[in-house]
């Protein structure tokens, strides 16, 4: 992203077309055209609504989106069947529940290296993603509100952070604060643990043919907290240089490449999950990526960083916010703790007051409908 938005600022000619990350738009928005200037109404109402909406800042549609990504619960079908259990589970006590009835019997066994439940922990990004689950999950608002109110120094948030710590040296290994997506997947990927968060995108890569897991695994929505489903958006959409040149080809090209008869070729063969639900309705889509059903189930609890809020302050914002629930997870600082601190870093950051009590309240009755 460095990159991306040096040559914007620079106002670079070339390329007329860029790749954007789900939380990039209100960092790079200023220098990128309006697409709705080059594509129908008709043709944007094709794709999700809160892909639009995720890549709209101030009505300017900044980017079309092509592939999206989103968390996911992957579960070993053959040691829910092996320890009695019909369904994945639906909330995060049964998560526990499971993993720490799988994980002493497997350990029992002879793997002393199995473990319950693999996820990212390590300071970054896909920390932010992760807690935000568990928060929006809980009722615990999404860190800044629509307005950019700072809610993170919530009880709801608190009540999921302080349930994920326990998580760690438990049903999860002392060492999950330090996995980022691709250390929970080999750790998955190799048999030693029966559930795995993780994106979408890794999907792919578990059903490759020289996958050790590839008949042993199935995919589900991500456990419920007390209000719902939280699943945090990832995925990238294509965006047009206001710089270009040529900006009138660079937006047909983008149609092109985001559009249905594009995305349809690409999920001819496994593929991340599209961005038009048409698409999923469609037999040669579903036949190749089956897992495509379960991801429209996943797709009711949507959960968008709060980047758009944010705008340019986005990265600062994330990382103070991973760092705080890092704290939490390793030990370091209780949860009610890090959460005061934190919602006094973001409002001195931002120059934003704390949101009141009917905003946060604003926030749990939208996830309650998820």
């Amino acid at each position: 992203m460095a990159t991306w938005r040096k040559l914007l600022e620079s106002g670079a000619e070339v390329p007329d077309v860029y790749a954007i990350d789900v939380i990039w738009p209100g960092i790079l928005a200023d220098n990128l055209l309006d697409l709705r200037a080059y594509v129908s109404a008709e043709e944007i109402g094709a794709y999700f609504p809160k892909l639009i909406a995720n890549f709209t800042l101030n009505g300017k549609l900044v980017a079309l989106p092509y592939n999206m990504s989103m968390g996911i619960l992957f579960y070993r079908t053959d040691l829910l069947r092996k320890y009695g259990y019909g369904t994945p589970p639906k909330t995060w006590e049964e998560l526990e529940a499971m993993a720490r009835r799988i994980q002493a019997g497997e350990r029992a066994k002879g793997n002393k290296d199995f473990w319950g439940f693999v996820w990212e922990g390590a300071p970054s990004e896909a920390l932010t993603c992760n807690a935000l689950e568990w928060q929006v999950s809980d009722g615990g608002g999404t860190i800044l509100d629509e307005n950019g109110h700072v809610t993170v120094n919530n009880p709801h948030a608190i009540r999921a952070w302080s349930r994920a710590a326990g998580w760690v040296g438990t049903i999860s290994p002392p060492g999950v604060t330090a996995y980022k997506e691709w250390d929970a997947f080999n750790i998955w990927q190799a048999g030693n643990a029966a559930f795995m968060r993780n994106w979408t995108s890794s999907y792919v890569a578990a059903r490759a043919k020289d996958s050790p897991t590839r008949d042993r695994f199935e995919v589900a929505p991500l456990p419920r907290g007390s209000v719902g489903i939280g699943a945090t958006l990832g995925g990238n959409g294509y965006g047009v240089s206001r710089h270009s040149r040529h900006p009138r080809e660079a937006a047909l090209l983008v149609r092109f490449l985001a559009g249905r008869d594009e995305q349809a070729r690409r999920c001819r063969r496994p593929a991340e999950p599209p961005t038009i639900p048409a698409l999923y309705e469609r037999a040669d889509v579903l036949a190749a990526n089956p897992y495509f059903s379960r991801i429209l189930q996943a797709n009711e609890g949507l959960a968008l960083r709060p980047s758009a809020q944010a705008g340019k302050m986005y990265p600062e914002v994330s990382r103070a916010y991973f760092e705080a629930v890092h704290a939490v997870l390793s030990h370091r600082q209780s949860a009610a703790a890090a959460a005061s601190d934190l919602q006094w870093q973001l409002v001195t950051m931002l120059k934003a007051p704390a949101a009141d009590a009917s905003s946060l309240r604003s926030q749990e009755t939208a996830a309650s409908r998820r």
